[in-house]
């Protein structure tokens, strides 16, 4: 029998169990690595809070609002304009940076509104800005700040261009969704569950992804939730409908969305989660009235 002329395995390779290391390996997506989590703030110790009773009595109508309206009640606004900066930076202290914060551009002409809600769920830091004058601070108490309600409710009802021509190159299912968009908007009614169109599931090209926000809008009201990644949140220029966009840790889209709903439930406040701050905020009050 004549050798067969390439060999199957070389000569000088070792055989047996363990013999072969295999170099190969598999690649996994990261896993996100930071989760945002409720930290208690640092409190002063009580012999330095002597001297800030206008902020112990504030605190404590704050508790009271966020008890009521866990259990229905309407929001409400608590100015702190007439606050002395040392008192407002305690009142920063004590309410801390939480998940979600908002901007609304051009709320009026030359001003523009940022909020952050505090690590408390449902209390929010709310200041009106000209350029660099701070125009306006206070603490809001509810699920959403209602000025990003409104300004979503008044740039929903711009009017609809419908596009006119040919389509721009490679735009294909685009008009579609578009269609479903409208049709949503037009017999959404309040309550409802939303209507979510994922994109990312969808046989959509980027110039689809160009065509669609083009033809919804984009409207003056931006959100960002950090919890277990990232949320982009911005209002569109039709009623009820919100372009939701998810990162994971690593600032990759792992969820494109749009939603036709009232609001969409990542930015809100739940009444559970305003209860569980209630409990939270009421061992800081406490902890202020013994001071």
């Amino acid at each position: 029998m004549k050798p067969f002329p390439i060999p199957v395995v070389p000569a000088d390779l070792p055989l047996g169990p363990g013999a072969h290391n295999e170099e190969e390996h598999l690649d996994y997506l990261p896993m996100p690595r930071d989760m945002d989590t409720y930290r208690a703030p640092s409190l002063p110790e009580p012999e330095d809070l002597a001297d800030y009773p206008v902020v112990r009595e504030l605190m404590g109508r704050v508790l009271s609002a966020l008890q009521a309206t866990s259990q229905g009640a309407a929001g409400c606004s608590i100015p702190v304009d007439d606050l002395t900066e040392r008192e407002r930076q305690l009142i920063d202290q004590l309410l801390g940076e939480g998940e979600v914060s908002a901007l609304v551009r051009e709320l009026t002409p030359g001003v523009e509104l940022r909020a952050q809600e505090s690590i408390f769920a449902g209390i929010w830091r709310v200041r009106l800005w000209h350029g660099a004058q701070l125009r306006s601070d206070q603490i809001e108490i509810g699920p959403l700040p209602a000025a990003l309600l409104l300004t979503a409710h008044e740039d929903g009802h711009a009017r609809y261009q419908p596009w006119v021509g040919a389509l721009p190159p490679k735009v294909q299912n685009a008009p579609m969704l578009v269609e479903e968009v409208l049709d949503q908007v037009q017999r959404w009614q309040p309550q409802q569950p939303a209507h979510v169109i994922n994109l990312s599931l969808l046989p959509v090209t980027p110039e689809d992804i160009g065509y669609l926000d083009h033809q919804i809008g984009t409207g003056r009201v931006l959100m960002l939730s950090r919890g277990y990644g990232n949320c982009r949140i911005s209002s569109t220029r039709l009623p009820h409908c919100w372009r939701v966009i998810y990162y994971n840790s690593m600032e990759k889209v792992i969820l494109n969305t749009v939603e036709v709903v009232g609001v969409p439930e990542v930015a809100l406040a739940a009444p559970e989660d305003m209860a569980d701050s209630h409990a939270r905020l009421l061992d800081i009050v406490q902890y202020l009235e013994l001071a």
